[in-house]
């Protein structure tokens, strides 16, 4: 799973259910492997927008948010920003912003990147639906922080805060999430 050189980088993380648990998984980026909580819908070759399924594919890791005002920046080759209490993410299939992050109030329907529940104290963007985002096919599909008891999530998948960590130290542009059932 090392990149080339030997620099350590993670070129490959792969995200599978568990069999007796579907809406949990395990995940695996070199030589880690933990825990991870997945949609509530399981996973699905065929997302579509509200069905809480998460995505099978292999998904581009692109950029990571944090809350600044809980935790240091994050230690990883992505490009890093911090989130804003105004920051928001369109999931509205008819809105322009559709799968876009966008700032609030937004008249569409869209969901707060500003939680008080902590699960976006980081989040990762995924690549799914967003070079040219086909209304309906699912939007804010997202890698961030596991809620208590790995409760399922929305359509993404998550983890502990110090598995995260350890993740994105190895991570960079090109480190592709590997997410199926094989």
């Amino acid at each position: 799973m090392a990149g080339a050189a030997g620099l350590g980088r993670l070129a490959r993380i792969i995200v599978r259910p568990l069999p007796a648990d579907p809406l949990r998984g395990l995940l695996a980026a070199g030589r880690l492997t933990v825990p991870c909580a997945l949609g509530r819908g399981g996973l699905t070759a065929a997302k579509r927008e509200g069905d809480g399924g998460t995505p099978a594919g292999a998904l581009r890791l692109l950029a990571c948010r944090y809350r600044a005002d809980r935790l240091p920046r994050p230690s990883t080759r992505l490009p890093v920003s911090p989130i804003r209490p105004d920051d928001g993410w369109c999931d509205d299939p008819a809105d322009r912003a559709y799968n876009r992050p966008v700032r609030l109030p937004h008249p569409a329907g869209h969901e707060r990147m500003w939680r008080e529940d902590g699960v976006y104290d980081i989040v990762v963007i995924l690549d799914w639906n967003i070079a040219r985002p086909v209304p309906g096919r699912g939007s804010a599909i997202f890698f961030h922080l596991a809620a208590p008891g790995f409760t399922p999530t929305a359509g993404c998948v998550a983890v502990t805060l110090p598995a995260m960590r350890r993740i994105l130290a190895l991570s960079g542009p090109g480190t592709v999430m590997d997410i199926g059932w094989s």
